[in-house]
């Protein structure tokens, strides 16, 4: 296997930087989900990495082999795109086999590859129907089968399930789910969709504009975003942001919010307006006054998949904007359809953002509200 690395890399499309100056590392015999909105350079890196687009500037290796300059067919991947390739005509057995036999596979070991990614991907019912007979979701299995059977050292899916059914959709997770853990590829997988790069990466590389803005593990990213950006693209709904101040200096700070009671002592750099950033369904909401609440208005609740409840608060105070809050199943249906409820905002869960938009390294030195 192989890690891939590229090196100050940079394709410019007239005025745009669809790839701006990329330093980075896709680790071996891990996956790497490229996440980001539409237009952030995501596809476009993969094809760089691909060879299927030239960079203006920069590097691409995979180990020590610089391949920048080598055709696809001369990189060793497997690649497998938005809308499945397969050959019409033939059986699902016949697909997968196909390449194996221009590769010039011995015969036992091309039936050994077959029949293991037909079980890996739950294709034994289908291994000698006609591919044309099959739905989009089953031909986009096929295309992967047939990639992974090649056993290339690297795969490359460019948003493989964004063109199949809702069904079929789920059942692709739940393969590649299982294929990415038993596989020792190198694999990057792009994708503008969260929760399949929840749940399918090692780590995730964060684009926005033509950079990667962070790349950590799902929960990482998650909890800890790098910056606004982060935390607003991340979630359903994303992450909550209030206007908030820090004053003092050095490690002897003290945060001010509406949101909060008191005034609460915090530690480590930064001061002035900051914006004060926490997941919906980490802020606490309760139809009684509970110890560090603060009164808020609900406006309307709704029930959403997996049974939570989505909240529409709002505040007294006029500087802060109505916002959204999380609550489970049964926290939702204590509470009234709409009138008074407390909330509040436990501390290790409040993350603070400089004017920048960058996170500050601030830190609270106390799990509940001080005044000060």
């Amino acid at each position: 296997m192989a890690d891939i690395r590229v090196e100050r890399l940079r394709k410019t499309f007239g005025t745009l930087n669809a790839v701006d100056d990329i330093d980075f590392s896709f680790p071996q015999s891990s996956v790497t989900c490229l996440l980001g909105p539409s237009g952030c350079g995501k596809t476009t890196l993969m094809r760089i990495i691909a060879g299927l687009e030239e960079p203006t500037s920069g590097d691409v290796y995979f180990g020590d082999r610089r391949v920048t300059d080598l055709p696809p067919s001369k990189r060793e991947i497997g690649m497998v795109f938005q809308y499945p390739v397969v050959y019409k005509g033939i059986s699902v057995r016949q697909n997968i086999e196909l390449p194996l036999k221009s590769e010039k596979i011995p015969p036992a070991e091309r039936a050994r590859r077959v029949d293991e990614v037909i079980d890996l991907l739950g294709l034994r019912d289908l291994a000698d129907k006609d591919v044309s007979r099959l739905d989009n979701g089953s031909r986009q299995k096929v295309a992967v089968a047939r990639e992974v059977a090649r056993q290339p050292r690297i795969i490359l899916f460019d948003e493989p399930i964004t063109n199949v059914d809702a069904t079929a959709k789920l059942q692709l997770k739940r393969a590649f789910k299982e294929l990415t853990r038993r596989l020792s590829q190198t694999i990057v997988y792009v994708t503008h969709d969260q929760t399949e790069a929840m749940t399918l990466a090692d780590q995730i590389a964060l684009m926005r504009d033509g950079r990667i803005v962070q790349c950590d593990a799902p929960r990482t990213l998650y909890n800890h975003p790098a910056d606004v950006f982060g935390g607003w693209f991340l979630g359903n709904p994303g992450m909550a942001f209030f206007a908030a101040e820090l004053v003092g200096e050095g490690d002897f700070l003290t945060l001010l919010s509406p949101l909060l009671p008191a005034p609460v002592a915090a530690s480590g750099s930064g001061s002035g307006n900051v914006t004060l950033g926490i997941r919906p369904e980490q802020i606490l909401v309760s139809a009684r006054r509970e110890p560090g609440s603060i009164p808020a208005m609900l406006l309307r609740k709704s029930i959403q998949i997996g049974g939570q409840h989505l909240l529409s608060l709002d505040l007294a105070d006029a500087t802060i904007e109505p916002f959204k809050a999380k609550v489970s199943n049964e926290a939702g249906a204590a509470l009234p359809e709409s009138g008074e409820v407390w909330i509040s905002l436990p501390l290790d869960r409040v993350t603070l953002f400089g004017p920048d938009g960058a996170r500050l390294p601030v830190s609270f030195p106390f799990t509940e509200l001080v005044a000060v």
